[in-house]
C-alpha cells in the first residue's frame, strides 16, 4: 500500500461512537450527562479535601490526585467527541491526534500507578498504624506522586514520538473515538509486531504489576480487619478498603484487556466499549465511590453546607 507523507497538516478520521442512526442523539445526550456530572462530582471531591482541614491526610491528598486525573481523563476525549459529533465533522488534525494520545497516556499511566500507591498507602494504614507516620508523611507522599506523574509523562512521549514517525497508510480512518496507540497501529504500513511487544511489556510493569500489589494486600489487610475489637473500625477500613478494590479491579481490568493484546485480536466495536469503562465510567464513578461510602467525606460535606 501506499503512504503518505507525514506533516502536521494531515489530518486523521474518527469514525467515533455515534454510528448507529436513530442512537446517536440519545447516546450523545447519555455521554454529555456523564461528561457534565463527572466533571462536577470530582470538582467537589477536590475542593472538599481542600477546604475540610481534617482531610489533610496523604489518603485524600492521594483522593484529590485521583479526582484532578479523572477530571482531566474525561476531558481529553469528550469534548472532541462532542465537537465532531455537533458539527458533523469527524477529523482531528496529526498534530491534535499527537497531543491527545501523549496527555490519554501520561494520565492513564498515572493513574495506574497512583491506585497502587493508594493501595500501599491502606495497607501501612491499616496492617502498621504505628509507623503510619513515619512511611506515609508529606515527603516521601509528595516524592511518589511527583516520580508517578514524571515517569508516566516520560513513557507517553516515547510510546507517542515513535507512533507518530512510523509510516501511515493513504487511508487515515481510526476505527475509535478517541486517538490512542492501539487504534493507531492498524493504519501503520509496516510490520509493528516488535512494537507490540514493547506495549504488552509496559502494559504488564504498569498495569499488572499494580494490580497484583493491590490484590496481594487485601487478604492481610481483612484478616487485620476482622482481628479488631472495634466494630466502626471495622466498618471504617471495610468501606474504605472495599471502594477502593471496586475502582481499581474496573480500571486495571479493562485497561489490561486493551494494552495487553496484539491488535491482530482487537474487536473495533468491542474496544470501544471497553476503553469507554476505563475512559469514561470510572472518572464518573470515583467521586461517588469514595466519598458517598466514606463517613469522612460525606461529614465534610455536610460541614460545607452548614
Amino acid at each position: 500500500m501506499k503512504t503518505e507523507n507525514q506533516s502536521f497538516g494531515a489530518e486523521f478520521i474518527l469514525l467515533g461512537l455515534f454510528q448507529y442512526g436513530q442512537m446517536n442523539t440519545i447516546l450523545f445526550v447519555a455521554i454529555a450527562v456523564i461528561f457534565s456530572v463527572a466533571l462536577i462530582g470530582n470538582i467537589i471531591l477536590i475542593h472538599l479535601i481542600r477546604l475540610d482541614t481534617r482531610l489533610h491526610t496523604p489518603m485524600y491528598f492521594l483522593l484529590s490526585q485521583l479526582s484532578f486525573i479523572d477530571m482531566m481523563y474525561i476531558s481529553t476525549t469528550v469534548p472532541k467527541l462532542a465537537a465532531n459529533f455537533l458539527s458533523n465533522s469527524k477529523t482531528i488534525t496529526f498534530l491534535g491526534c499527537e497531543i491527545q494520545t501523549f496527555v490519554f497516556s501520561a494520565l492513564g499511566t498515572t493513574e495506574a500507578l497512583l491506585l497502587g500507591f493508594m493501595s500501599y498507602d491502606r495497607y501501612v494504614a491499616i496492617c502498621h498504624p504505628l509507623h503510619y507516620p513515619m512511611l506515609m508523611n508529606k515527603t516521601i507522599c509528595l516524592s511518589t506522586v511527583t516520580c508517578a506523574w514524571a515517569s508516566s509523562s516520560i513513557n507517553a512521549l516515547i510510546h507517542t514520538l515513535y507512533v507518530f514517525q512510523l509510516p501511515f497508510c493513504k487511508s487515515r480512518l481510526i476505527n475509535h473515538f478517541f486517538c490512542e496507540v492501539p487504534s493507531l497501529l492498524p493504519l501503520v504500513c509496516q510490520d509493528t509486531s516488535k512494537y507490540e511487544y514493547t506495549i504488552l511489556l509496559s502494559g504488564l510493569i504498569i498495569l499488572l504489576l499494580p494490580f497484583m500489589g493491590v490484590l496481594a494486600s487485601y487478604p492481610r489487610m481483612l484478616i487485620v480487619v476482622y482481628q479488631m475489637s472495634s466494630g466502626k473500625g471495622q466498618t471504617k477500613a471495610v468501606s474504605t478498603c472495599s471502594s477502593h478494590l471496586i475502582v481499581a479491579s474496573l480500571f486495571y481490568g479493562t485497561a489490561l484487556s486493551t494494552y495487553t493484546r496484539p491488535h491482530a485480536l482487537h474487536d473495533p466495536e468491542e474496544d470501544k466499549v471497553v476503553v469507554g469503562f476505563y475512559s469514561i465510567i470510572t472518572p464518573l464513578l470515583n467521586p461517588f465511590i469514595y466519598s458517598l461510602r466514606n463517613k469522612e467525606v460525606m461529614g465534610a460535606m455536610r460541614r460545607l453546607l452548614g
